[in-house]
């Protein structure tokens, strides 16, 4: 595969992670918290609160990571994963809140 193929727009991948995970006791916040370290030490960072995305060159290494966080899923509380192309990712719009002044 030469650089041109590599550098894709359609191939290279973003990861994202949403969860919800319970945190009344001390003990669930513990496991929340654990689990939000190691999805960041793997590389993913905070777009939103229990949203956390990664750039990934490739569905292939995206598999990787994808495994990983399969790996370490709390026993309780729910978690989507979603896996869209950089091209997607370019077509998204965010929209901020504007405060009136």
């Amino acid at each position: 595969m030469d650089f041109a193929e590599r550098l894709n727009e359609y191939r290279i991948m973003w990861v994202m992670v949403f969860f919800d995970l319970p945190v009344i006791t001390p003990k669930e916040r513990k496991i929340a918290t654990r689990f939000r370290k190691e999805i960041m030490a793997d590389g993913f960072g905070m777009f939103q609160f229990s949203i956390y995305l990664r750039h990934c060159p490739s569905r292939e290494n995206a598999d990787v990571h994808i495994r990983r966080v399969k790996n370490i899923l709390p026993e309780k509380g729910n978690i989507g994963i979603l896996c869209i192309t950089d091209k997607q990712f370019g077509m998204m719009e965010i929209l901020l809140w504007k405060k009136e002044v």
